[in-house]
């Protein structure tokens, strides 16, 4: 549409000019950034996308591994698991491969082996439930060679939320085989009071604690008590509203009426912790 100018008044022509210089200073640019946008949308689909059809084409050769796994045919499990790390080394499939094999392999006596692929999973990034599981696994199998101070390594490392209470028993269990008391009983503590009470592997741990002549009773009570506080303001919180609309209830009705009415490698740590007092 061409808008004939002679017909508009001073403001007016004034609002256009200005509109006109700021698309002829920043139109080109603002252009630009439209296109920008477009293209990262457009390789975020794409990648999104590539994603899909690499872990579609990674299941494929994850058949084959669970199938070389299956007869524990470990010369072929090398070359599938192979096959995957080296083809479909971001894929989900690939950490759950590694952990498959490692399995296998230590069953199998190829402690190499099963350390390899540990490690692979526990460097990868792709699930970090996936790679928690592998560094808790990794630190089990360097405990029993004896590596302590690399197994605490993984086990401080970043580690998801749902595994910190056994990555802290680990710990203890590994301090606890070098007689380090004081860091042993620290590490049970942590595992203790981060486990849910109703877990039955919290039991576990209270026999560790006990062979270091800790009171677990006492431990426990102290831990009820300390979590008592959060656990009520985090009731309030979730009542108060509750309570208000009972309240404004409450109010209604006695405005109306008033008329009318006027909470094996654990046997091997007790052991090593009993010995250490």
């Amino acid at each position: 549409m061409v808008i004939n100018t002679n017909k508009l008044n001073l403001q007016e022509q004034e609002k256009l000019a200005a509109v006109g210089h700021f698309w002829k200073t920043w139109g080109s640019a603002l252009t630009g950034s439209a296109a920008v946008a477009l293209l990262a949308v457009a390789g975020w689909y794409g990648y999104g996308w590539y994603q899909g059809q690499q872990s579609l084409k990674a299941m494929t050769l994850y058949e084959q591994v669970l199938q070389d796994a299956s007869t524990a045919d470990t010369d072929r499990l090398s070359l599938s698991l192979k096959a995957m790390q080296d083809s479909y080394a971001g894929t989900r499939q690939t950490q759950q491969a590694e952990l498959l094999a490692a399995r296998v392999f230590y069953e199998k006596g190829q402690v190499d082996k099963s350390q390899a692929a540990l490690l692979a999973a526990a460097a990868r990034t792709t699930d970090t439930g996936l790679q928690s599981a592998a560094k808790l696994q990794l630190a089990n199998l360097l405990i029993e060679q004896q590596q302590y101070d690399e197994a605490i390594k993984q086990l401080t490392s970043p580690m998801d939320p749902a595994y910190a209470a056994l990555a802290a028993d680990r710990m203890g269990d590994a301090y606890a085989l070098q007689n380090k008391r004081s860091e042993a009983i620290d590490a049970y503590t942590k595992a203790f009071n981060t486990m849910d009470a109703t877990q039955p592997y919290r039991q576990m741990v209270a026999s560790k604690l006990a062979g270091f002549g800790v009171d677990v009773a006492h431990l426990a009570a102290a831990a009820t008590t300390a979590a008592a506080p959060v656990a009520q303001a985090n009731n309030a919180q979730a009542t108060a509203p509750t309570n208000a609309a009972v309240a404004d209830t409450a109010h209604i009705a006695a405005s109306a009426a008033a008329p009318a009415a006027s909470a094996a490698s654990t046997a091997s740590a007790s052991r090593a912790a009993a010995s250490a007092q």
